[in-house]
């Protein structure tokens, strides 16, 4: 049985994006819709909050210049969080203001994988997932998106994960790291028969993915040949997105959500919208950070 422990009471309305920061040793996380950064340290267990401007904040990533990229309404803007100091560096999708950034993650060289999503409560597929270099250069790779989610490689840069949430899948791509190529889509995990939803993931020493179900009140594990391997059950309807930190990567942290409660579930769960920390007996793999 896995040991879970709320360690931040954050009630975020949508806790997302947790990502584990060697240099500051503490976890880090983004409520999407305040918007507003967060940092957690679990040795004093001092939590931090930065308010960021703007509607929406959809993703951070490390910077390996130091601090994050965090994606804001009007692009990718680097963060400094000891001094606030906020800069555009690109903004891949000017064209579609009804969109918004949503999950992210960087690959071995340093390039990001983000996608978007359109805003409104009431969506539609006009999302895209982009390919963002250390140069500031950014490809389209495809779009039809409407809530980009689970981006995730395989250690040995050879996979790479996504879903397209409300579609029920996490499907994965042949990765040519070099040439930052994916191709050859195909089914990874079905969860059409499953109550949640496939939301942000993670991918742990031994390769399996670790993703966040949405509605679902679990993380799953799965191997690298799709199969189900465990699920956690986990004390919040909502969780969004994980990720393994601490100074050995040994504890599996869990964003979660609250906006789309009930007072009622409220009531019944004073986690929802916190920051998890669950023991899993398992180890995780050092966040790669973007390159520019």
């Amino acid at each position: 049985m896995a040991t879970i422990a709320c360690v931040v009471e954050a009630q975020d309305a949508l806790g997302e994006s947790c990502i584990w920061c060697p240099v500051t040793r503490r976890v880090w996380w983004l409520d999407i819709l305040a918007p507003r950064l967060q940092s957690f340290d679990p040795t004093t267990g001092e939590h931090r909050v930065y308010t960021l401007p703007g509607r929406n904040c959809g993703n951070a990533s490390l910077r390996k210049a130091g601090g994050f990229i965090l994606a804001m309404d009007n692009g990718l803007h680097s963060f400094d969080p000891d001094t606030g100091e906020t800069k555009l560096l690109v903004h891949p999708e000017p064209d579609r203001p009804e969109n918004r950034y949503n999950d992210g993650r960087c690959d071995r060289l340093g390039r990001l994988w983000i996608g978007t999503m359109m805003a409104a409560e009431e969506r539609h597929a006009t999302g895209s997932l982009y390919r963002v270099c250390p140069n500031l250069s950014a490809r389209r790779e495809f779009d039809a998106i409407t809530v980009p989610n689970s981006i995730a490689f395989s250690p040995d840069d050879r996979t790479f994960y996504f879903s397209d949430t409300p579609k029920h899948m996490i499907w994965a791509f042949d990765f040519d790291l070099a040439a930052g190529e994916i191709s050859n889509r195909r089914v990874f995990a079905d969860l059409s028969a499953r109550s949640g939803l496939p939301d942000g993931s993670c991918i742990d020493a031994d390769g399996f993915l670790w993703n966040a179900e949405y509605a679902g009140h679990r993380v799953t594990r799965y191997a690298p040949d799709g199969r189900v391997d465990r699920s956690v059950e986990v004390p919040v309807t909502s969780p969004t997105c994980c990720c393994f930190g601490g100074d050995n990567l040994d504890t599996l942290y869990v964003t979660s959500g609250s906006a789309n409660l009930s007072p009622q579930q409220r009531a019944a769960e004073p986690c929802a919208g916190g920051l998890l920390a669950i023991d899993t007996g398992v180890r995780g793999l050092p966040e790669h950070a973007f390159g520019g």
